[in-house]
């Protein structure tokens, strides 16, 4: 969701550099001071949305690697049982 708003957040300056660009008269600085903003807005969220989900799957590996150790346990129970 981080990146998402970030990237919306980028289309909206990247619209406002449009629209300054098509005004009578054009106003060529106020587009290029709006597109560096709208650019890096586009191009950051990739990034972030590559951290967040480094990050996640940090924090949940270990938690899956518990329950596959438990369901190991159990099957070598039941192995054990029918043997």
């Amino acid at each position: 969701m981080y990146a998402f708003a970030l990237a919306i957040i980028g289309t909206a300056f990247i619209a406002g550099s449009t629209f300054a660009v098509i005004a009578q008269p054009p106003r060529i600085l106020l587009c290029v001071l709006l597109a560096i903003p709208g650019f890096i807005g586009w191009i950051v969220p990739y990034f972030l949305y590559k951290k967040v989900v480094r990050r996640r799957t940090e924090r949940l590996t270990p938690l899956i690697e518990k329950k596959y150790d438990e369901i190991y346990e159990i099957c070598e129970k039941g192995n054990k049982l029918l043997g």
